[in-house]
């Protein structure tokens, strides 16, 4: 992991195209700001987590006879 120290108004840039810039800083949250392009898929970690566990169920064979149920419907 890569720990950077940023002030307000300060940004870092990934790959060229895409900038994460501090917002605002109140306590203990920070605001950040993402600029990337629309192809960039961008979630927050817990909502990223709950897709892949989603994405498992519904590969698996319990989601797949659920799939077969619907589609004879």
């Amino acid at each position: 992991m890569l720990a950077l120290s940023r002030k307000k108004d300060e940004a870092i840039v990934v790959n060229n195209n895409i900038e994460i810039t501090i917002l605002e800083i109140k306590g203990d949250q920070v605001k950040i700001g993402i600029t990337a392009p629309k192809s960039v898929p961008i979630y927050r970690k817990e909502v990223y987590l709950q897709i892949q566990e989603a994405n498992k169920a519904a590969s698996s064979v319990e989601g797949l006879n659920a799939l077969k149920g619907m589609l004879k419907k």
